[in-house]
């Protein structure tokens, strides 16, 4: 017999060698960076206690006794109506928040094309510079769509 056959064979020795590993590199990462943020949902759930605690310690001479109690009874009525939501549909907040990041990107992408446009100088194809005050640089005409807006 040779000695691969002698020892008993482990199928998963594989998948658990890798998930040590991954275990492994977890623990690493909450170590240097924290502990991952949650959910959409429980992040939602963490800034509706935080947003409902500072409103409540808030404690002005200007708002009169009967006010405190009626900021009190909104913050109750909002989070009775979040909690519901957020317990009923936790993954549609995860859906939210990358549809939310990918208009950010488009956004992005589209305001930097812009940036660009702006900032470079204004070459005609044939590469001359255009000087200012040129009647045929579209950056002087007034005469868009929007209407002239005084900032003085």
């Amino acid at each position: 017999m040779s000695e691969a056959t002698d020892r008993p064979v482990d199928d998963d020795a594989w998948a658990k060698a890798c998930a040590e590993d991954l275990e492994a590199e977890k623990a690493r990462r909450r170590a240097e960076y924290g502990p991952p943020a949650g959910s959409a949902a429980e992040e939602l759930r963490k800034l509706v206690d935080a947003v409902a605690d500072k409103v409540a310690s808030l404690q002005s001479p200007l708002f009169g006794v009967a006010a405190q109690s009626a900021v009190q009874q909104v913050i109750k009525q909002a989070k009775a109506a979040v909690e519901p939501v957020i317990e009923r549909n936790p993954d549609v907040f995860d859906h939210i928040a990358a549809a939310g990041s990918e208009l950010l990107a488009a956004y992005r992408s589209a305001v930097e094309g812009q940036e660009r446009r702006w900032t470079q100088d204004a070459t005609d194809p044939g590469g001359a510079s255009k000087k200012a005050g040129d009647p045929t640089d579209p950056r002087d005409d007034d005469s868009g769509p929007g209407e002239h807006i005084d900032l003085d």
